[in-house]
């Protein structure tokens, strides 16, 4: 691999640590810990769910609270859960965002940045939901047999 590969890599390890039950931990050593949903915990749908919510979400907080800080700040995001001929996939995913700034000049400038924010991150900058809409093939495959 170049340097410039190395720079761009991401990955996480994922590890079965009980029935039913994941581990994902990043380069930088942290983990989180997740099911099938037989046993409470985060399911991998719901993952995905807060991946393309919390990428977008960073990237609208940059933009917006150099303005002013935010007294409300959540994004509620929903799919459906669909299967057909194909498979498994969702379907009519949805990023909602709630906002709220505080009165006065600051809080004018973040509020009216937001939708802009909002469209930026969407249309280049999430590499989640860009990931998503883009189509990228997944490659999988059989690493160690024993």
């Amino acid at each position: 691999m170049t340097a410039d590969s190395l720079d761009s890599l991401r990955s996480v390890t994922v590890e079965r640590t009980g029935p039913g039950l994941f581990t994902a931990t990043n380069s930088r050593g942290d983990t989180i810990t997740f099911g099938t949903g037989s046993v409470g915990g985060f399911t991998p749908v719901e993952l995905f769910l807060a991946a393309i919510g919390g990428c977008s979400a960073a990237d609208v907080d940059v933009a917006t609270s150099r303005h002013a800080e935010p007294g409300e700040f959540s994004v509620a995001v929903h799919g459906h859960k669909a299967e057909d001929a194909g498979g498994n996939h969702m379907t009519g995913l949805e990023a909602a965002f709630t906002v709220r700034f505080p009165p006065g000049g600051a809080g004018d400038r973040a509020r009216a940045i937001l939708p802009r924010a909002v469209k930026t991150s969407h249309d280049k900058l999430c590499t989640v939901s860009r990931t998503v809409e883009a189509g990228t093939p997944v490659t999988v495959k059989v690493a160690d047999v024993d």
